[in-house]
């Protein structure tokens, strides 16, 4: 049978075409399937996800995850990979979705996309109650600073921070004593004293708002560093998924239920200025 070379192209095309559409489709598919969204998170990141004194994941983060499941009518599976596994990409399927207050960066978007942003918050600068030497974040040149490993306040305080789509940064400061690490225990040791083992932290308001009320020993320095939106993560290669991610959270956020989450959690509703 003679088959002619424009009829194989047209076969060809068709056939990359559905490859496509399954593709697509394949993470939502698979969560319809299994009736399960798997989250990756991390669990140490109070108050948006931590640990709580009934060994329990919980959070701003988890309850928003909570809420993501139950609009898409399946059960939650929460998993916790580690961040740099998570930011990394090429989850080849084991995860579905991560609900885990990720910042865009260019660099991050060459692995990941970001569907829609949750929420924004200010990054500050927290220096200890008794601090005298620091009076405003262009002091913390040649300090030593405590931020999250591999977080975006990591990228500030070493000056090579963009937010894609946002105006540029200023860095105010040089050659800063960067110290990455888990940001709990940063806290407890900017608590200890000023300039004991740090002289200050760069962190979210969220988060510093929770160290300040536990320690009691703490304070926000200065204004706002920069505003940081916050995304819900997904692995590259899934546009349908992306869109039922982004319509799931914008009925989230019309239904009020980011705001009572928020309220929740902070007193006050970090999703209002985030389209």
């Amino acid at each position: 049978m003679h088959i002619s070379v424009s009829t194989i192209a047209a076969f060809a095309l068709t056939l990359t075409m559905a490859a496509s559409a399954a593709q697509a489709g394949e993470t939502l598919d698979r969560v319809h399937k299994t009736g399960v969204v798997v989250d990756a998170l991390v669990n140490d990141y109070p108050p948006f996800a931590f640990i709580n004194d009934k060994n329990e994941l919980d959070g701003f983060d988890i309850d928003v995850a909570k809420a993501f499941a139950e609009k898409l009518g399946v059960k939650l599976k929460l998993e916790s990979p580690g961040w740099e596994t998570i930011v990394g990409g090429k989850w080849a399927g084991r995860w579905d979705v991560g609900i885990t207050s990720t910042t865009p960066t260019e660099d991050r978007a060459k692995v990941l996309n970001f569907p829609v942003i949750y929420y924004s918050v200010p990054a500050v600068l927290v220096v200890n109650s008794q601090e005298q030497s620091i009076k405003s974040v262009a002091d913390i040149s040649g300090k030593r600073v405590g931020v999250g490993s591999g977080s975006s306040y990591e990228a500030y305080v070493n000056r090579n921070f963009t937010i894609p789509g946002q105006p540029a940064i200023e860095f105010p400061f040089h050659d800063v004593q960067v110290v990455p690490g888990d940001e709990t225990v940063n806290f407890q040791n900017l608590a200890l004293g000023a300039g004991v083992r740090l002289d200050a932290i760069v962190a979210s308001l969220g988060t510093a708002k929770g160290q300040i009320d536990a320690t009691g020993k703490l304070k926000v320095l200065g204004d706002p560093l920069f505003a940081e939106p916050n995304a819900i993560v997904t692995d590259k290669g899934d546009p349908e998924w992306d869109a039922e991610v982004k319509r799931v959270v914008g009925e989230l956020k019309a239904e009020g239920k980011l705001a009572t989450i928020s309220n929740k959690w902070f007193g006050v509703d970090i999703t209002k200025n985030v389209d």
